[in-house]
């Protein structure tokens, strides 16, 4: 009964990924053929709304679930590993026509071949999680 705030937010984010169109795999399809701005409108909305909210965290300091103050560190300063990482991930969302946000919205609307895609984002988690400490970070 602790969490049901967070499943309540989560089923609402679903439903609004669902009426913004933004799983659908056309919509994903034209972004990266350059045909529509319905995604990059979409992306560059988020990226407006989390400078904003990074910047509310900071200033009311606040705190996670467990009651621990949310901090930011500085970035590093390695641009090609972010290249890497993006060209990776832009390679696997063009691939599968989804990005990791919907795969779950994408699988309750009934779209059951995402099963695989939530497989490998599983195993791909897990696979760092036992590289963290070797990767550099």
């Amino acid at each position: 009964m602790k969490y049901i705030k967070f499943l309540l937010t989560g089923i609402l984010f679903g439903i609004i990924m669902t009426k913004a169109e933004i799983i659908s795999w056309y919509r994903i399809y034209e972004m990266f053929r350059f045909e529509s701005f319905h995604m990059y409108g979409v992306i560059g909305t988020a990226v407006i709304i989390g400078i904003f909210m990074v910047q509310v965290v900071k200033r009311v300091q606040m705190q996670d679930i467990k009651g621990k103050r949310i901090s930011f560190y500085p970035k590093n300063k390695s641009v090609t590993r972010y290249l890497l990482g993006g060209i990776i991930f832009g390679l696997g969302w063009a691939l599968v026509g989804a990005c990791p946000g919907p795969m779950f919205v994408l699988l309750g609307y009934g779209y059951y071949p995402i099963l695989i895609v939530v497989l490998g984002a599983l195993i791909g988690t897990f696979v760092y999680g036992m590289l963290r400490s070797k990767l550099p970070h």
